[in-house]
């Protein structure tokens, strides 16, 4: 069955709106595990608008799953990994500014530059995805660098979706290459309880899916137990 990993980061921005500790990020990760997350995924950007630092080292205190941190590979990144030591590293090619991850690694301008990080994550034990689009090109060169698994930037599925239900088939087809390379494929980036079925319905061995701004809006709806079981449901 496909994993669900939980990211806590609209959990931070919600309690760094107002300062103090409410709600409790820590907690609610920890929760999460409680009522049914395979995973805590969490995105500390530079200017921790949302998650700090202090909270990867926290939560890696009480993670019982798997425990996946996204970044761009930086100094400041590699220490955070070090620090913690989490399950899972998301390489992902984010400018210091942008809101939200909107594209995947063009591996072979950054071949040099990924080599050297993901060198130096592996060695700590630390599996290494990388966000990717569909292009097959690059998804090989992806496979080149020895990482074991990459992520799927779902948004263009999630902005076509119902409209044009074959806007899938590119991530079906990547998928397959990806798979003929020995690649274990994670997805991520506006899924939801509209769109997850299909997509895992559509990719049969997607691995992980990481979900946080849909989930977290539908948890202040149906409460954050009942959204986790409603999304696992969509899984299988």
């Amino acid at each position: 069955m496909t994993k669900l990993s939980v990211n806590v980061n609209k959990v931070a921005t919600l309690r760094n709106a107002r300062g103090g500790d409410h709600p409790n990020v820590v907690q609610f990760a920890q929760d999460c595990q409680t009522f049914g997350a395979d995973g805590i995924t969490v995105h500390p950007r530079p200017d921790e608008r949302h998650i700090t630092q202090r909270d990867c080292i926290a939560i890696a205190e009480i993670i019982t799953t798997e425990f996946n941190i996204e970044g761009f590979p930086d100094a400041r990144y590699f220490d955070i990994l070090k620090t913690t030591l989490p399950t899972q590293a998301t390489l992902v090619p984010d400018g210091r500014d942008v809101i939200t991850s909107s594209e995947g690694w063009n591996v072979t301008d950054n071949h040099d530059f990924l080599k050297n990080w993901i060198e130096k994550i592996q060695a700590l034990g630390i599996r290494v995805s990388l966000f990717m689009e569909t292009d097959l090109h690059q998804i090989e060169a992806a496979a080149k660098l020895g990482v074991e698994r990459i992520e799927f930037y779902t948004g263009p599925f999630a902005e076509a979706f119902p409209t044009n239900p074959s806007c899938v088939q590119p991530y079906v087809e990547a998928c397959d290459f990806a798979l003929s390379l020995g690649l274990k494929i994670n997805a991520g980036h506006d899924l939801s309880l509209e769109n997850l079925a299909f997509f895992k319905s559509s990719l049969t061995q997607l691995d992980e899916v990481s979900i946080g701004h849909a989930l977290i809006s539908d948890a202040l709806y149906f409460g954050i137990e009942n959204t986790i079981q409603m999304y696992k449901r969509k899984l299988k």
